[in-house]
């Protein structure tokens, strides 16, 4: 038998769902939430809402609108143990009394996964974990997989005729999707902690990447362009407006560097691929160390086609159009050396939905390590 209830499963549910509430606000932080129940009663609520302010389980403590000592916390990540930007968790569970703890996912930095548990079960406190740890998980994909393997959760955006192009021959691309795609687009770029395009979109194309048009609170993503050569003009758009710009690129090139730090950009270089582009890993390594969880990849068919192949893209997110733009309209991916049905790249649904006149398909590629 499950050592879980349904009631356990009911409670995770609803920490599951107030965590949600973080999604645009507390990057780089994981989204966790927190209920605290007392004979059968719910007592408090919490969710984390940003970096640097109280955790879930303190917020809900702090909320609690009865005596909290004998209480269950429900959780969905496992309670820190350790002095980051607030104090431990775990301690403060301990000193109000809660009696037991019951934890989605444990902590997936492997310098302190299962301590704050530890912790919890040394001060006599009933712990059980690994309840919905899933769906905890696939609520944070980018925290765990750069605690994991110290890269983020890569999505690459997409949009497509019906007949898989992109833009006619010649160049024109707007618009493919309808209002309402291009409007649920700005609310994956909102959720995401960084959003990256190449400098040949940027030549084309002259995008904001912004997010934009939306209700609700949330943290202005970076914008990244890599860019080998330094090739981004400097009255880009995305170097006019107050929203800052990271450049990476693969090269010393002193006079560029100048002109382009003068005109605001931020540099990063990094090493270059076999084919002498930006090596994704090498990028995607840079911007994990600087906490970025998850990427929004919104580029052209060579940069997708090349990071894909690289195998650094988890997730596709395709906009299917009702509409034909022929044969002679580019393609939606550039992926050479696909030449026999054994060299085909097998992808696996996740969603498909109906979004104003479109069909938006996500997708998880099977070469992406899962989380």
């Amino acid at each position: 038998m499950s050592e879980f209830s349904a009631a356990d499963h009911a409670w995770m549910g609803r920490a599951l769902q107030l965590a949600e509430r973080g999604r645009l606000t507390c990057d780089p932080n994981p989204r966790v939430g927190c209920v605290l129940v007392r004979d059968g009663e719910c007592i408090a609520e919490g969710w984390h809402a940003r970096t640097g302010d109280a955790h879930a389980e303190i917020r809900a403590l702090e909320s609690a609108q009865a005596e909290v000592a004998g209480a269950t916390a429900y959780i969905t990540l496992e309670p820190c143990s350790h002095y980051g930007r607030t104090p431990p968790c775990a301690d403060a569970l301990i000193e109000a009394g809660i009696a037991r703890v019951v934890v989605g996912a444990t902590d997936p930095n492997p310098k302190v996964s299962g301590r704050g548990l530890e912790r919890l079960r040394e001060a006599g406190v009933a712990v059980t974990a690994g309840l919905m740890a899933e769906q905890s998980e696939r609520l944070n994909p980018g925290f765990f997989r750069r605690m994991r393997s110290g890269l983020p959760y890569v999505r690459a955006k997409l949009a497509m005729s019906l007949d898989g192009r992109t833009a006619m021959a010649s160049g024109e691309s707007r618009w493919i999707t309808s209002a309402a795609a291009r409007a649920d687009v700005h609310h994956w770029r909102a959720s995401s902690s960084a959003i990256v395009t190449g400098v040949d979109t940027v030549l084309a194309d002259d995008p904001a990447l912004t997010a934009r048009d939306l209700e609700a609170e949330f943290l202005p993503p970076q914008r990244v362009v890599m860019d080998t050569h330094l090739r981004t003009p400097t009255d880009a758009q995305m170097l006019t407006d107050e929203n800052g710009l990271l450049i990476i690129h693969g090269g010393t090139m002193p006079a560029r560097e100048a002109e382009h730090t003068q005109a605001g950009a931020e540099l990063w270089q990094v090493g270059l691929d076999g084919d002498g582009h930006v090596d994704p890993v090498a990028a995607l390594s840079a911007l994990a160390e600087a906490e970025i969880n998850e990427i929004w990849l919104e580029s052209g068919p060579r940069l997708a086609g090349a990071w894909i192949q690289a195998g650094v893209v988890d997730e596709l997110v395709v906009y299917l159009a009702p509409h034909l733009m022929g044969h002679e309209a580019n393609p939606l991916l550039i992926l050479p050396g696909l030449e026999a049905m054994a060299d085909r790249l097998p992808v696996q649904w996740l969603d498909s939905r109906r979004v104003g006149e479109d069909l938006r398909m996500t997708l998880r590629l099977h070469e992406a390590e899962e989380v």
